[in-house]
């Protein structure tokens, strides 16, 4: 999952959403030396992104994307399953998108003094383009794997991600539907879990 899906995936806590969005760049334990609530944001993207990687609809998705992305496939799967999630966003939110993204954007902007440095360089830049609300746009979605593709240590061709998830479009939501609900009931056991 990417920024979105991990975003959505914290519910209505604010710190929840701050840890689950910096996860990636805290490695180890050093989780521990952050609030308590964000250390559980943290340990919630851990645990959501061991969730998927382990889901057969995902691994099935990402194996579409393996012939011509090789092990950048599951790079592509997020990518594609936040496109999926931010389209039907409706269907998940009662909050609409653009006011949510509005709201995380100020929520960062806020705690920008317990982001990690790497992470707040980027915000600045997310926030400029609406990384949140872009994901909803096929153009849009091409333009940032094209950039992505800049920043991967080999030659890579990630926006042709795009070209399968459109000749596969209707596996491809129906997969993210189903494994959608099973990892909004798992997250909602985890954070109760938490508590």
């Amino acid at each position: 999952m990417n920024y979105l899906a991990h975003i959505y995936l914290s519910g209505n806590d604010d710190f929840l959403k701050l840890g689950n969005f910096m996860a990636d760049e805290i490695k180890g334990k050093s989780y521990l030396k952050y609030p308590e609530e964000i250390q559980k944001g943290i340990l919630l993207h851990r645990a959501i992104d061991d969730f998927t990687d382990h889901h057969p609809l995902v691994s099935k998705g990402a194996h579409r994307f393996f012939d011509k992305l090789r092990h950048y496939n599951g790079v592509v799967i997020d990518m594609i399953y936040d496109h999926i999630l931010a389209k039907h966003w409706g269907e998940y939110s009662d909050v609409k998108l653009p006011i949510f993204a509005e709201e995380f954007y100020l929520l960062l902007k806020t705690n920008e003094h317990l982001l990690p440095e790497k992470i707040s360089k980027v915000v600045p830049y997310m926030i400029e383009h609406n990384w949140l609300l872009s994901y909803a746009n096929i153009e849009d979605l091409t333009k940032i794997l094209k950039q992505m593709n800049n920043k991967t240590k080999h030659e890579t061709q990630l926006h042709k991600g795009v070209e399968i998830y459109l000749t596969h479009q209707d596996e491809f939501e129906t997969e993210f539907k189903s494994f959608f609900e099973d990892i909004r009931a798992f997250c909602k056991s985890k954070i109760n879990e938490q508590k």
